[in-house]
């Protein structure tokens, strides 16, 4: 039809295509180019190239009389015709590898059957020694040994021991077990403070302001924690003596084991040793009208501690008291004998016995009480009759052989009286006792004491307690020894 375009290649080529326009007008003719065509993987993809001769062959020279091929140096015989390598794949002939052909497996180990009886478990052959041999040491610290300096400037560390490990060390960063203590741990674990306006302060604000201890608190709990040393020997006994009556050895006798049985955890008693009648179980409320003597005459049915604690007395303090005879009927003396049977009971279920002796050096008791005491307290008043008596007492010890108790006797300066209206030189005394034993601590003047009734140490002014502290951390000191020095 006129007019319609009749598109028809006339010449195909590779880059371009000329097309005719059908009409009259032959300038219409026109050619058009175009991309190259794709080609299809299978079919019209050129062939690929000829594989290049491998690296080791070599090419010959003409004018070689002898052709090699390759490096193999192969020589061709004379007259016949030069072989070219082939296309592809390795030289002719193996290839020595060495020590790699020549390498044999290990033989598998022998197995032996198990004998009749024996359950069928595998056992498995262990290596030996030559197995696996141990590795050798690479890096700086091949280089060095231990505790020398390494040449290329590494620190080389000392080799560690492992026979002088002890698991219960602690690591130098602190990490063991010994460093989760409670006091780290717990932060509200702290103690309230003992009274004062730091008490009141801690008690306003609920416990979240809680000031230091004063000084004076910080020494009382030091002697606290002297009290509560273990004795080492399993018994400790102590005994408080004085020549003169109305002294206070008696008070300072029921002073010394209350506070000790008040921080203390185990069982602390206290003897009347008084061949007469003694006043010690005055200072305390009675539970028992049992003796000393009853404890003695029964002595031989008393196995348990519950026993015993039928003829005792216990104080608020816990301190158990066991009362001399008061009948006045009664003629017999209590003699050594007599102690020593009662020291070997009470013994076995006490830690601590405080022995209140009697007045003077030479009744019948004094000389068991000296040779089984590990410990002597000896009590004086603040006077000059009362200081020399005293001073006499550690004269007549030292002549008797008991040296070593009066070097570590422990003087305790009782002020029964105001001292208001003393006039001695205090000073003077603890000087003077200072240097002929081991402590000398002076015990104030209280009320409460001064009354000659029963002794309660919540009813004691704060200095008379923290004396009484001193008295018994100073006896303390002496539990890891058991024995005088």
């Amino acid at each position: 039809m006129h007019g319609e375009r009749d598109e028809r290649p006339l010449l195909n080529t590779d880059d371009e295509v000329t097309m005719e326009v059908n009409g009259e007008d032959p300038d219409r003719t026109r050619t058009m180019r175009f991309p190259p065509p794709k080609l299809r993987k299978d079919v019209d993809q050129p062939p690929p190239p000829a594989p290049e001769p491998p690296l080791w062959w070599q090419a010959d020279s003409k004018d070689d009389p002898a052709p090699r091929l390759g490096h193999f140096g192969t020589t061709a015989p004379p007259g016949e015709p030069r072989k070219g390598p082939p296309a592809v794949g390795p030289p002719p002939g193996p290839i020595e590898l060495g020590a790699l052909n020549a390498f044999q497996p290990p033989n598998p180990p022998a197995w032996d059957p198990p004998a009749a009886g024996t359950p069928d478990v595998p056992v498995f052959p262990q290596p030996g020694p030559a197995a696996f041999p141990p590795p050798q040491a690479t890096g700086p610290s091949a280089l060095a040994t231990p505790g020398q300096a390494d040449p290329h400037g590494f620190a080389v560390a000392e080799e560690a021991d492992p026979a002088g490990f002890s698991p219960t060390e602690p690591s130098a960063a602190g990490t063991s077990s010994e460093s989760l203590r409670p006091d780290r741990l717990l932060r509200t674990r702290r103690r309230p403070p003992a009274g004062g306006w730091r008490k009141a302060v801690f008690t306003l604000s609920g416990g979240l302001i809680r000031p230091k201890d004063s000084k004076a608190e910080r020494h009382r709990q030091e002697l606290i924690e002297r009290i509560r040393q273990p004795v080492s020997s399993g018994h400790f006994r102590v005994a408080v003596m004085s020549l003169k009556g109305g002294v206070g050895k008696t008070t300072t006798t029921i002073g010394l084991g209350s506070t000790l049985a008040h921080h203390r955890g185990d069982r602390v008693i206290a003897v009347d040793a008084n061949p007469d009648r003694g006043t010690l179980s005055e200072k305390l409320r009675m539970e028992s009208p049992a003796t000393v003597r009853d404890l003695l005459n029964d002595r031989a049915g008393i196995w348990r501690y519950a026993d015993v604690r039928s003829y005792t007395s216990q104080a608020p303090s816990r301190l158990e008291v066991l009362a001399s005879d008061r009948d006045p009927a009664i003629s017999e003396a209590f003699n050594a004998d007599d102690y020593r049977a009662v020291a070997q009971i009470l013994e076995q279920f006490y830690s601590i016995a405080i022995t209140d002796c009697g007045t003077g050096m030479l009744h019948s008791a004094m000389s068991a009480i000296l040779d089984m005491s590990d410990q002597i307290v000896l009590v004086s008043p603040v006077t000059v009759d009362g200081a020399r008596s005293a001073s006499a007492t550690l004269d007549w010890l030292q002549a008797h052989g008991h040296q070593d108790l009066a070097g570590s006797a422990v003087v305790v300066l009782s002020a029964v009286k105001n001292p208001r209206r003393n006039a001695v030189n205090v000073a003077e005394l603890q000087e003077h006792f200072t240097k002929r034993c081991r402590a000398v601590i002076g015990v104030p003047f209280d009320p409460h004491l001064e009354q000659g009734s029963e002794v309660d140490l919540d009813l004691l002014r704060t200095a008379t307690r923290d004396t009484y502290l001193e008295v018994g951390a100073s006896i303390a000191d002496r539990f890891g020894l058991g024995a005088p020095l």
